[in-house]
């Protein structure tokens, strides 16, 4: 089970960096051919998606190595590291679109050539990352992968995007048909700016959900659903010391139960058995460990 996991995060990963190497490779084309700066700065966007994407990879191989001695817990947090740096590339993004685009509207410099290949290769950029934002989303739910699920984050911003640009285009086209509608040339900007700050929100709450993982806080709400578990198992007279974390997609659940000090070690092993899959019916996959402790007897007389 764990191997067609990995296999399937190793899968996604790699097929949004074959997309990217794609899509910029199309884009450095249609922008030298027609000297569009408009394509060459998606082209320089999607170099950077490249980066992302391949940095999402080389996570997603790592933290699916087992443990070792240097790495008692595995190497899961190596995913959490790659979510936050990929979250900070979308907030630099983000700048530089706001940037741009208010250089625009003070300025007012537009610099959008409309061509058909520039809406082609905008449409194409559009299907691709519709796709592999797609595949990255349904394995990043599906495993619990936070490296995963900033890139797909990445790329559905990158549909917004290309959208923006394609709205850019269609309104200079329409300007030009109409010249006594000349704001129609600053629509992508203003969208441009709307996006952005939409994806600025959304990466700041996953970057915030990442820097949780990486300081090891617990899973909101997790301890008491825990507790309550976990004592309605018959046996167990109280559940304490419940300690949770998250190692990339990997639930780490250490706790302590007040049992019977009377029962055979047989039995106290049985009705540890049972306390973990209390916990895992939780919260499937988790490493649970218990604790055992025997209930203090009344002193006798």
């Amino acid at each position: 089970m764990e191997q067609q996991a990995e296999r399937e995060k190793r899968w996604a990963a790699a097929s949004s960096v074959l997309g990217a190497i794609g899509l910029t490779s199309l884009k450095v084309i249609v922008g030298f051919a027609t000297g569009s700066l408009g394509i060459l700065a998606e082209a320089a966007h999607s170099g950077l998606d490249l980066v992302a994407a391949v940095m999402t990879w080389v996570a997603v191989r790592i933290s699916g190595r087992p443990a070792d001695r240097s790495h008692l817990y595995g190497h899961g947090k190596v995913e959490n590291l790659s979510a936050l740096l990929e979250t900070g590339l979308l907030l630099a993004t983000c700048v530089w679109i706001i940037y741009g685009a208010v250089d625009r509207l003070i300025a007012g410099k537009v610099e959008i050539e409309v061509t058909f290949w520039s809406f082609a290769v905008m449409a194409i950029s559009i299907v691709v990352d519709v796709s592999r934002s797609r595949v990255l989303s349904r394995t990043a739910k599906k495993y619990h992968s936070q490296a995963l699920e900033a890139d797909a984050l990445h790329f559905s911003t990158d549909i917004w995007s290309s959208a923006v640009v394609i709205l850019g285009l269609a309104s200079v086209k329409l300007g030009e048909r109409h010249p006594d509608l000349p704001w129609l040339r600053y629509a992508d900007a203003v969208a441009a700016i709307l996006v952005a700050l939409i994806v600025v929100w959304v990466s700041v709450q996953l970057g915030m959900r990442t820097v949780r993982a990486l300081i090891d806080a617990a899973p909101m709400g997790l301890e008491d659903r825990v507790i309550a578990a976990v004592e309605a198992v018959p046996g167990v007279f109280n559940c304490h010391n419940v300690r949770a974390r998250y190692s990339g997609a990997q639930l780490f659940v250490d706790i302590h139960v007040l049992v019977d000090g009377r029962q055979t070690l047989e039995a106290a092993h049985d009705l540890t058995e049972q306390i973990e899959e209390a916990i895992q019916r939780l919260a499937p996959g988790a490493d649970v460990t218990v604790h055992p402790e025997p209930l203090p007897q009344p002193a006798k007389p």
